[in-house]
């Protein structure tokens, strides 16, 4: 396949890349990612049905939770059409219209999912440090008013970045690095002035540092309330509770600081590793979101159970 390289005409089709390298097993390759793909539909889906169904998990915590799971749907659902595409098919054609779509889908879950989890760590710091006021502080109308406000903030958010793409020319160069497009990929093909791009850029990155901030000072305060009880079977059940959101936090965050080190310090070196952990970011937090909550949930853990023996008696 050739891939054009002019400066004649503006660029009309993008192309975006598999694995390096290994682009003679990629029928293979497309069995594990159908199989997450999978995975990944079918748990969020069954988070989302237990809670809509069961009146026992009408709470905060698994409002937030629904919450993420859509998030993760979301973010699966983007980034599957193209990555099926290219390891199923060898597509790799994707016109610019259909990636800065795909690149806003991709940012605005990715900063919905940042803000989920900076929900729920503040739902926990209220239920760690003010036990009382929990229900009287985060009822279900705020649950709603939190999730509405987030929502908005993030689609405004990462509104601008296909208004911004839309106006560059690109005229020279049209392989991007991923297997999906993101916009820090799709601004570095243009031939026209991108530093409104690369600013505007900076600032959303700043907003999800922002967020893990917020997450940390919350932790902190809830270490600080947990070191204050007395017994230490009551404080191993308080952090108990955090176990399955830190889980959360670290299979989100980890692979998009590993992918921000590599593009600073060698974003040349290591092109395969770049890409692996970049598909890393989509593939994995949507994934094992739902096993955590299941394995530290107890109440969604038994519901599974009770349904599977229901399926099996």
């Amino acid at each position: 396949m050739s891939i054009r390289n002019t400066s004649e005409m503006e660029i009309s089709v993008f192309y975006l890349v598999g694995i390096p390298g290994m682009e003679h097993a990629n029928i293979w390759i497309s069995i594990p990612i159908c199989l997450m793909y999978t995975v990944t539909i079918v748990g969020n889906c069954t988070i989302l049905f237990f809670i809509k169904t069961e009146p026992s998990l009408h709470e905060p915590m698994y409002y937030f939770l629904s919450m993420l799971a859509l998030s993760d749907l979301g973010l699966s659902l983007s980034s599957l059409p193209t990555m099926l595409r290219i390891f199923l098919f060898n597509a790799r054609g994707i016109s610019p219209d259909v990636c800065i779509a795909q690149e806003f889908f991709i940012h605005g879950f990715s900063a919905m999912e940042s803000s989920v989890l900076l929900i729920m760590s503040f739902d926990r710091f209220i239920a760690t440090c003010n036990p009382l006021r929990y229900t009287s502080i985060l009822t279900s109308a705020r649950v709603i008013q939190i999730g509405l406000a987030f929502s908005l903030k993030n689609v405004l958010l990462i509104l601008p970045f296909p208004f911004t793409l839309k106006h560059l020319k690109y005229c020279k160069k049209n392989l991007l690095s991923q297997s999906y497009c993101l916009h820090q990929d799709v601004m570095k093909l243009a031939c026209s002035d991108n530093k409104v791009n690369i600013i505007y850029g900076l600032f959303v990155a700043l907003t999800a540092i922002l967020d893990l901030t917020f997450i940390f000072t919350f932790y902190m305060l809830i270490l600080k309330a947990v070191l204050n009880i007395a017994s230490q079977k009551e404080r191993l059940k308080v952090l108990d509770t955090c176990v399955s959101h830190v889980c959360a936090v670290l299979i989100f965050y980890v692979p998009i600081i590993s992918l921000a080190v590599i593009y600073r310090f060698a974003k040349h070196s290591f092109p395969v590793i770049r890409i692996l952990i970049a598909d890393v970011f989509l593939l994995v937090p949507p994934l094992m979101n739902p096993f955590v909550y299941c394995v530290k949930s107890p109440q969604i853990r038994n519901l599974v159970l009770q349904k599977l023996c229901q399926k099996k008696s």
